[in-house]
C-alpha cells in the first residue's frame, strides 16, 4: 500500500472523528438552548408573578396572591449548611488522600468508595438520609436536608481537592520542611494558599451540583407552605417547589414553578461562571 493511500485513509479517519465531535458538540449546545429557551418563553409567559411579592411573601395556594421567600430560605439554609459540612469534610479527606495515603491500600478503597457516591444515584442519598435523621426522630426537617445535601456534595469537593493538591508543586512542600515546618503546618500555610483558588472552584461546582437536587429532598426535608426557622421540623426549598407545583393541575402555580426554575438556573450559571472566573485569574497570575 503506497504512502499516499495510507494518508489518505488517515485524512479521512480524522475528518469523519472531527465532523463525529462537532456534531455531538451541536447537539448538546442545542438541546441546552432549547432549555433554557423554555425557561425564557415560559416565564414571560408567567410574568405576572415577578414581582416584589415573589422575595417578600410566602408559598400560595391555588387562586391566591403569594412568592417563594420561604423556599429560597429554605433553600439557602440547607445548601449552606450542606456545603459546610461538604467543606470541612471534603477538604480534610482530600488532603489526606494528597499527602498523606499516596498508593496505599487504604487510599484506593477511599478514593474507591467517592468514586462510588460520585455517581451514586440522589435519590438514594435521601432515602439513606431518611433511615438515619428523619424515621428515628419521627420526622423531617432542614437539618436531615442540610444532611442529605452534604453527602452528594463531599465527593466533588474531596476528589476536586485531592486533584488540585497533587498538581502542586514539590518544591513548594520541601521548601516548608527546609524551614523545619511539620508536615500539616506545611499543608495548611503554604500548599492550601497555593491551591485556594482550586480548592474554592471545586467547592462552587458542588454548590452547582447541590442546589437543584429534589429526591433528596423529598425524603428529608419534605416541605412548608409557611417560612419556618426552627431547623428541626420541615422546610420549603426551590426544587421541590417546582416538583410540587409542577406537576399540579393549577396554571397560576405553574408559573411560580417556572419561577423557581428560573431562580435555579440563574443561581447554577452563576456559580459555574464565578468559578470560570477564579479560575483563570489564578492562571494568568501563574
Amino acid at each position: 500500500m503506497s504512502i499516499s493511500i495510507r494518508r489518505a485513509r488517515r485524512s479521512a479517519a480524522n475528518g469523519l472523528f472531527t465532523a463525529f465531535c462537532v456534531a455531538v458538540t451541536a447537539i448538546a449546545l442545542t438541546s441546552l438552548a432549547l432549555i433554557l429557551w423554555s425557561l425564557v418563553v415560559n416565564n414571560i409567559k408567567g410574568a405576572e408573578v415577578w414581582n416584589l411579592a415573589l422575595f417578600t411573601h410566602d408559598l400560595p395556594t391555588e387562586g391566591t396572591p403569594g412568592g417563594l421567600r420561604n423556599a429560597i430560605l429554605g433553600s439557602i439554609f440547607m445548601c449552606a449548611g450542606g456545603m459546610l459540612l461538604a467543606v470541612i469534610v471534603g477538604v480534610l479527606a482530600g488532603t489526606w488522600l494528597a499527602e498523606y495515603a499516596a498508593d496505599s491500600h487504604l487510599g484506593h478503597a477511599v478514593r474507591f468508595v467517592n468514586d462510588v457516591l460520585l455517581s451514586a444515584p440522589s435519590i438514594l442519598v435521601g432515602l439513606f438520609v431518611y433511615g438515619l435523621l428523619v424515621k428515628p426522630f419521627h420526622g423531617f426537617s432542614a437539618i436531615a436536608g442540610a444532611a442529605a445535601l452534604a453527602v452528594l456534595a463531599v465527593p466533588v469537593v474531596t476528589r476536586t481537592t485531592e486533584d488540585i493538591l497533587r498538581l502542586q508543586s514539590n518544591a513548594l512542600r520541601e521548601a516548608g520542611v527546609a524551614l523545619g515546618s511539620p508536615q500539616w503546618t506545611t499543608i495548611r500555610k503554604i500548599v492550601w494558599r497555593a491551591a485556594r483558588a482550586g480548592m474554592l472552584t471545586g467547592a462552587l461546582l458542588a454548590f452547582a451540583r447541590i442546589s437543584g437536587e429534589t429526591a433528596p429532598l423529598l425524603f428529608t426535608a419534605l416541605s412548608n407552605n409557611f417560612n419556618n426557622w426552627d431547623p428541626t421540623k420541615p422546610v420549603a426549598s426551590l426544587p421541590v417547589v417546582i416538583f410540587n407545583f409542577a406537576m399540579g393541575p393549577y396554571q397560576d402555580l405553574h408559573a411560580y414553578a417556572w419561577a423557581a426554575a428560573a431562580l435555579v438556573s440563574f443561581t447554577v450559571l452563576s456559580i459555574n461562571i464565578i468559578g470560570r472566573i477564579i479560575t483563570a485569574r489564578e492562571h494568568h497570575r501563574s
